[in-house]
């Protein structure tokens, strides 16, 4: 699990029959420090996160494939949860 940060969403009009329908979001993942580290990755979102939201990310490959109904799926992370907003402090672009 990973602390992560949603900096917009993602639209693709060619992709995996696994993700048709699938809401994709960009996010960053957050270190210790509570900053951005490393390279933007993808994420399948089914619990409604939005820009901004800070969230719990994962790769668990059960899980996606569960969530997805797909054990051939290529995708990688997804939402786990959403953090109360008051809990902690995000620094924001």
């Amino acid at each position: 699990m990973q602390l992560a940060v949603v900096r917009g969403r993602a639209t693709s009009t060619i992709k995996h029959p696994s993700l048709d329908g699938a809401k994709m979001l960009l996010v960053e993942m957050l270190g210790n420090a509570m900053q951005p580290v490393g390279d933007p990755v993808l994420v399948l979102d089914n619990l409604g996160a939005g820009r901004d939201d800070t969230v719990v990310i994962t790769s668990d490959g059960l899980g996606i494939r569960d969530l997805l109904h797909d054990d051939s799926s290529p995708a990688r992370w997804w939402t786990l949860s959403i953090v109360d907003p008051n809990g902690i402090q995000v620094p924001r672009k």
